[in-house]
């Protein structure tokens, strides 16, 4: 994906929390800066997915900058949805390096004098509705697209899929974290489809050749390819999440340790001989970085890690072959095999 910051998408992004600022301002001053938490929490990201919604649109021949943008914006608020309550699923307190929405409303909590108690009731409920409020505003945008009303109700069924099956992948992922027994790879690919790859990668893409008017075998392609690349990217992502510099990615290299996350490292490492070991500090909160460290050398020596940098090369290598035998012109197609490189770049 480019870095190039996308002005059309920050410009319409800006122009609808300002808006909803103005509106809920009216209402109550807690209202206002709630939204701007969440304008806060919507800025700073890759905005990974508008890019794969233009992408796709530009690709395959569309032209009406105005209504991709407005698309693009869609997925975006989307994520940032999803960002906000996964953090208090996650119960945490920070999204990019900066106190997320919670962690602001509890601030403010105890600016106005509440306790510690009730300040985190305020946080959890800021970040509940903020997130809600995302997620409205992310349908509000695709039911008023002026498109005829097929492909409005066609982008309006892949943004719904896009919700569904995240939230089975999110719910997975919890049980999965709390489980007894060890989580089997099958298993952690399929919750890594639902809960990432879907909405991050599949939906997208499908959303920008729907609005072009792209047949439906140039749809279903971008489809599998996006399942395939976004599972590559997710596993690249749990793998930073141990073994990344915090520097960099802007999260503690010990959380999803400490979560007890069940991750393609950690499926892999149950079947090996270095299991109780790694089993005995997995999902502990009070885990330090100095055991975080043991456990990072165990997941090494018992080739978890390897294992699942091979399994994330695999993966771009079947979206690879996808992209090989579907009829997609050559620009989008070059794009889509960068975009697969990049996936996996990121951990080298």
């Amino acid at each position: 994906m480019t870095d190039v910051v996308d002005t059309g998408i920050e410009h319409e992004l800006g122009a609808l929390f300002a808006d909803a600022r103005r509106r809920a301002g009216d209402l109550d001053p807690h209202y206002g800066a709630l939204w701007n938490s969440l304008a806060r929490q919507s800025s700073g990201g890759k905005r990974i997915r508008p890019q794969l919604v233009r992408l796709a649109y530009e690709g395959l021949g569309g032209t009406d900058t105005a209504l991709v943008t407005r698309v693009a914006v869609a997925f975006e608020l989307l994520h940032t949805a999803f960002l906000i309550h996964d953090d208090v699923i996650d119960r945490d307190t920070v999204r990019r390096g900066d106190p997320n929405i919670a962690a602001r409303f509890a601030a403010r909590a105890l600016r106005n004098g509440t306790d510690e108690r009730t300040s985190a009731v305020w946080g959890e409920t800021a970040a509940v509705l903020a997130g809600d409020l995302a997620l409205s505003l992310a349908h509000r945008e695709i039911a008023l697209l002026p498109v005829e009303p097929r492909r409005r109700e066609r982008l309006l069924d892949i943004l719904d899929r896009a919700v569904f099956v995240s939230a089975a992948g999110e719910l997975a992922d919890v049980v999965n974290a709390g489980a007894t027994e060890p989580t089997t790879m099958p298993r952690v690919l399929a919750t890594l489809e639902q809960k990432t790859a879907v909405y991050s990668f599949e939906c997208p893409l499908a959303a920008g050749a729907v609005l072009a008017g792209a047949d439906e075998s140039s749809i279903a392609a971008l489809e599998r390819f996006g399942r395939l690349i976004g599972i590559a990217f997710q596993i690249t992502d749990d793998v930073l999440g141990v073994f990344g510099d915090p520097a960099v990615t802007g999260k503690s290299a010990a959380s999803d340790l400490r979560e007890g996350k069940r991750t393609a490292l950690i499926a892999h490492a149950a079947t090996t001989a270095e299991w109780p070991r790694i089993a005995a500090g997995l999902g502990d909160p009070t885990l330090d970085d100095a055991e975080a460290d043991e456990l990072r050398e165990a997941l090494r020596a018992c080739g978890a890690l390897d294992a699942s940098l091979a399994l994330a090369d695999e993966h771009v290598t079947l979206a690879r072959y996808e992209l090989d035998n579907a009829d997609l012109p050559d620009e989008l197609a070059a794009g889509l095999g960068a975009i697969a490189r990049r996936a996996v770049e990121r951990a080298r």
